[in-house]
């Protein structure tokens, strides 16, 4: 395996282009795919970057039978009685998809991004229960994915609805020298920044160090959660809940003492403020932090298993440049320039990770709706009511689906987050009999067609359509399909040829290719049946002749989305 962090040198191929867009984003098109086909690795990265749209529209009220309909309600004032908080909450789910599924129009990385810490910095949903907080959680989320980590982390120790889920607001100076709760400390050092252990297995730091970190975090509390009539969340210090004690770490942090000011040092409002950047100085000089965080994003971006070959020439490199200073920024723990150098480097498009993750449910499900290019409902104002029902069906069955294959968004499990983001296997904890079955389930209906709310306009259906993509004469055909040299609709090798190009990460074996031509396509049958069936099927184009090469194509794909090599990116 090459291990180098150089950029890869070659203008990218097409399996490259794909291979790329399916970890940087949530799946790409047709279209996508030879766009950034020929390009080189640095400037495909850098374009993913450039093409982050940060201010997306905000979320609207999606319940049709609301005179509020349409509008958008992050900003009101809070009103308990409508009764809106749980309506609200899930209508952000549904906005994600929408974004994961547009990409605004040009893919990005942004949402892979959004996804990664999202799941790194777990608060969920249904924890946090307010719709404001979550929220400014989440754009707080998003705006900070590709910037200062320190910063990331000092914003998330904030937050409303942080404070909320792992209790800060709850942590007060206690008795015998103690805080009221650990939780946040713990997290923010196990999970969050340094890590519980290093590479080799040996702590990274003490129980003690969570109890002394935890006073240091005392007095931070969260305010207007379903306070009627406000506009907005947020937090403050309350220095008569704080431990103004010594705080005295462990020889895992050289033993770092941690005192409260008399008064806040120049730039900060508060002693609170300061001592949280005292903490986070602290932890952010232990020499694992750096190789955590890159070796959490490796695993998510690039190959789940980090081998000691991979520790030594990759992520320490990669971990080296992450503490050092940016010479853009003048700063260190930069996330950006350590995304660009992975995602453009030799070892990124090494063969052996192309097709080494299996894809999470949002890049299977969310993957397969843009790999097909079915369209994204929009809201429509001439068309209000029945535009908002296509736009809440479509992203409402997409987030049931990844809820029903374990992965409900912005409802982790635990604190770990997912579990194949940290459970040993990894992405293989996507897959078992029942997650088989149910993305079984859900590839069999594109190909049998899924009308998203009937009897309204626009009547919006979401199915492959077999005959346009093979038919270069259909007026439904997707001319960005890429088509095999010579293309003949009328040859059957080179319609398996067709309906596989770019499907999957790695190349099919010949073995596997004459497998499905010969017993999946023609069903044993001589392979000039085709081509006699496809010509009666054009000649006169009856139920009879469109359902014979209709009912081989659909057998074809709907057999293609259930191999393996499909579920894996």
């Amino acid at each position: 395996m090459n291990y180098s962090l150089n950029a890869y040198a070659q203008p990218l191929t097409v399996q490259q282009a794909a291979h790329l867009l399916r970890r940087a984003t949530f799946g790409p098109t047709q279209a996508n795919i030879a766009a950034y086909t020929g390009v080189s690795s640095t400037l495909a990265i850098q374009t993913l970057i450039d093409n982050i749209n940060y201010n997306p529209p905000p979320p609207v009220d999606l319940n049709d039978a609301k005179t509020t309909v349409g509008q958008e309600y992050v900003n009101s004032s809070y009103d308990s009685t409508l009764a809106r908080n749980f309506d609200f909450r899930f209508y952000y789910k549904y906005w994600w998809i929408n974004m994961m599924a547009t990409q605004s129009g040009n893919p990005s990385i942004i949402d892979k991004m959004t996804l990664f810490w999202q799941n790194h910095f777990v608060t969920t949903e249904a924890a946090v229960d307010e719709y404001r907080a979550i929220y400014k959680y989440f754009m707080k989320v998003r705006s900070r994915s590709l910037e200062n980590f320190k910063d990331f982390v000092r914003d998330i120790t904030y937050d409303p609805a942080m404070l909320k889920f792992l209790n800060g607001h709850d942590n007060q100076k206690g008795t015998g020298g103690a805080a009221s709760n650990e939780n946040y400390a713990r997290e923010l050092q196990e999970l969050f920044v340094v890590g519980a252990k290093d590479f080799a297995g040996n702590s990274n730091y003490t129980e003690n160090d969570v109890k002394a970190a935890a006073r240091v975090l005392t007095g931070w509390r969260y305010r207007n959660f379903y306070t009627n009539g406000t506009t907005f969340v947020e937090s403050y210090f309350t220095s008569t809940r704080h431990d103004t004690a010594s705080k005295v770490f462990s020889a895992s942090y050289q033993n770092k003492t941690i005192n409260t000011p008399t008064t806040a040092p120049v730039g900060y409002n508060n002693a609170g403020e300061f001592e949280i950047d005292e903490l986070l100085n602290m932890l952010f000089a232990h020499p694992e932090t750096a190789k955590f965080i890159c070796r959490k994003l490796y695993r998510f971006f690039v190959n789940p298993n980090v081998t000691q070959e991979i520790e030594d020439n990759v992520i320490i490199p990669l971990a080296n440049i992450f503490k050092s200073v940016d010479p853009t920024t003048g700063r260190t723990f930069e996330i950006k320039p350590i995304i660009h150098k992975l995602l453009s480097s030799e070892h990124f498009y090494d063969v052996g990770n192309i097709g080494a993750i299996i894809k999470s449910p949002a890049e299977f499900i969310v993957g397969a709706h843009r790999f097909f290019n079915f369209p994204v409902p929009i809201i429509d104002s001439a068309n209000l009511i029945n535009s908002v029902k296509n736009h809440r069906t479509y992203a409402q069955y997409i987030y049931d689906r990844m809820t029903e294959m374990q992965m409900a968004l912005l409802d982790q499990p635990t604190v770990f987050g997912y579990d194949a983001y940290f459970q040993t296997g990894y992405s293989r904890n996507w897959i078992n009999t029942s997650q088989i079955g149910l993305r079984n389930s859900f590839t069999d209906k594109l190909i049998s067609g899924r009308t998203l709310v009937s009897g309204i306009t626009p009547l919006v259906t979401i199915k492959i359509d077999m005959l346009a993509m093979v038919d270069l004469t259909n007026v439904n055909h997707n001319p960005s399909i890429p088509l095999p040299p010579n293309y003949d609709v009328t040859n059957c090798v080179h319609i398996v040829e067709l309906v596989t190009m770019n499907l999957f990460a790695t190349e099919l074996t010949a073995n596997q290719k004459t497998f499905l031509i010969d017993t999946i396509f023609m069903i044993n049958q001589p392979r000039t049946n085709w081509t006699t069936q496809w010509a009666s099927y054009k000649a006169n184009p009856t139920t009879t002749n469109i359902n014979t090469v209709k009912s081989k194509l659909e057998a074809l794909m709907k057999y293609l989305l259930r191999m393996a090599e499909y579920s894996i990116c």
